[in-house]
């Protein structure tokens, strides 16, 4: 929705329609494991709202309860479709946002549950549900969670905290940043990210374990040596300037250059090896987070790829027809029918909200496939640059519900599953003067050091000429800065790792 809340309703129904508006972003937001949570909270929390079943599932015992609870003439059974139900017939007419603004402008969202009727009964369900979740096994602490837990220590601000969480949640296994910061960077967010980035970098490193969020192995021994280490002050001149010797046991090399004794270089490395060179390997289990998909592609015969939603694990909701005929009957008493109300039109917004997720999701991947079906039929190196607002003004929505509906969201293709954002990549112009991507730059990067002479690797000039001769016109310091990223040590170094101990040079 491109215009404001002040340009399309009057300031009073904003202020009531604002938290509902809040509550579908949330449910749009939602990955499929964690709606399906949502919805069984739901369920706990307000009886008005259940599941339907299945036609002929339990009929008989399903009508018999019924009519032992329901007043006269509540044989009728009705669909998720349903609007709530409201006892002023000069508002039956009235537009859905509308409707909702007089009910929720009358009686607002707050009550007193132990008041509600049924209130027993819930709170039994709902012990029963802690003492379930009581009884499953604790899941391993992973890194990602216990450096979370250390952000509440330090004073940020919330768009450094969310910079913070980005930093945490792009570490590897073994605890690294595998990527630069500029890689993190929301293409539509405010300007400044780069400098939160940073700091939130800075603020991750201090944490426990020492050495966390490193972007290679230099970077993240320094971080562990500290003043009060014994001869903290050579072993970083050591680790900046001679990593590599120490490595290669290039003692000799290293004493000439820093005149330290070989004893005492033998001394620092003995004390390097106390330091952890992989300090997220210490936590047991890797964070990999179990997913589902939310959205599935195929292809069709006349070659077309069309996405589809398959929410086999969410329920069918509806409003409780016991309800509905309570709000009329009456004989209910006017402090019931008030919450019975506010339950009925809170019910009504999840499954209008549940709703509206599924078209926009439907909407947004399809425009995301019908711009990346390269990357489905020929595979991850065809993938096109693509930003979020290419695909917001493609199917008219603002940019920050793209950005909310592909937020955690996976797409299950015959490539295998990948995440929505999987799909939004920069790029850079070619030769030919057509955009690639970053992705089918590291792609093409990573073939030919595999390719590459192995007694004379290509150095960075050579690799941006190599790219080049395949269409890819990039920097200097854009390979250098992508080798680096994917870990591909230096010309040098793979040299030295690839020809046989007897041909190396002599040190």
């Amino acid at each position: 929705m491109r215009m404001s809340f002040g340009q399309e309703m009057r300031m009073a129904q904003k202020q009531v329609l604002a938290p509902r508006m809040i509550q579908s972003m949330e449910i749009l937001q939602l990955p499929m494991m964690a709606l399906e949570e949502r919805i069984e909270q739901e369920i706990q929390n307000n009886e008005t709202l259940e599941v339907e079943e299945a036609e002929g599932e339990s009929a008989a015992g399903e009508s018999g309860a019924a009519s032992a609870e329901a007043p006269p003439g509540m044989g009728e059974q009705r669909t998720v479709d349903e609007k709530p139900l409201v006892v002023d017939q000069d508002h039956a007419n009235q537009a859905d946002f509308e409707r909702s603004y007089d009910w929720a402008n009358e009686y607002p969202d707050t009550d007193d549950d132990r008041s509600r009727p049924s209130a027993g009964r819930i709170d039994e369900s709902s012990d029963r549900y802690l003492d379930a979740m009581a009884n499953m096994q604790e899941r391993p602490e992973t890194l990602f969670h216990y450096l979370h837990e250390q952000l509440s220590n330090y004073d940020l601000t919330e768009a450094e905290r969310q910079a913070a969480d980005k930093v945490i949640y792009n570490l590897d296994a073994n605890g690294y940043l595998p990527m630069p910061l500029a890689e993190l960077i929301d293409p539509d967010g405010p300007k400044d990210q780069l400098q939160q980035l940073e700091k939130a970098l800075g603020v991750v490193q201090g944490m426990d374990p020492l050495g966390v969020a490193a972007r290679d192995l230099k970077e993240c021994l320094l971080l562990q040596i500290r003043p009060e280490m014994p001869q903290a002050r050579q072993l970083r001149r050591v680790v900046s300037d001679h990593l590599e010797d120490l490595a290669g046991n290039r003692l000799p090399l290293i004493e000439k250059k820093t005149g330290f004794s070989i004893a005492e270089i033998e001394r620092l490395r003995d004390l390097l090896h106390g330091l952890h060179p992989k300090p997220g390997a210490m936590f047991t289990s890797p964070f990999v987070p179990s997913v589902k998909p939310d959205v599935y592609v195929e292809q069709h015969a006349d070659g077309h790829w069309k996405v589809r939603l398959e929410e086999v694990d969410l329920p069918n909701l509806r409003i409780s027809p016991v309800y509905r005929q309570m709000l009329l009957s009456p004989d209910t008493d006017p402090a019931t029918r008030e919450y019975i109300k506010r339950k009925i039109n809170s019910a009504q917004w999840l499954i209008e909200s549940i709703e509206q997720r599924r078209s926009t999701l439907v909407k947004t991947t399809q425009a995301i496939v019908d711009h990346q079906t390269r990357f489905l039929s020929e595979g991850p190196e065809a993938i096109e640059p693509l930003k979020m607002q290419q695909i917001a003004d493609r199917i008219g929505m603002h940019v920050t519900t793209i950005s909310r509906a592909v937020d955690d969201k996976w797409l299950q293709t015959p490539r295998g599953l990948f995440p929505l954002r999987r799909f939004f990549v920069g790029g850079t112009v070619s030769a030919d003067g057509d955009e690639v991507a970053w992705d089918t730059v590291r792609i093409k990067l990573q073939e030919i050091v595999d390719g590459e002479p192995k007694d004379d690797p290509y150095c960075d000039d050579a690799l941006v000429e190599e790219l080049g001769k395949r269409g890819i016109t990039v920097a200097r310091r854009t390979v250098t800065k992508y080798r680096k990223a994917m870990g591909i040590p230096s010309s040098r170094q793979r040299r030295d790792w690839k020809l046989p101990r007897s041909a190396k040079p002599a040190e």
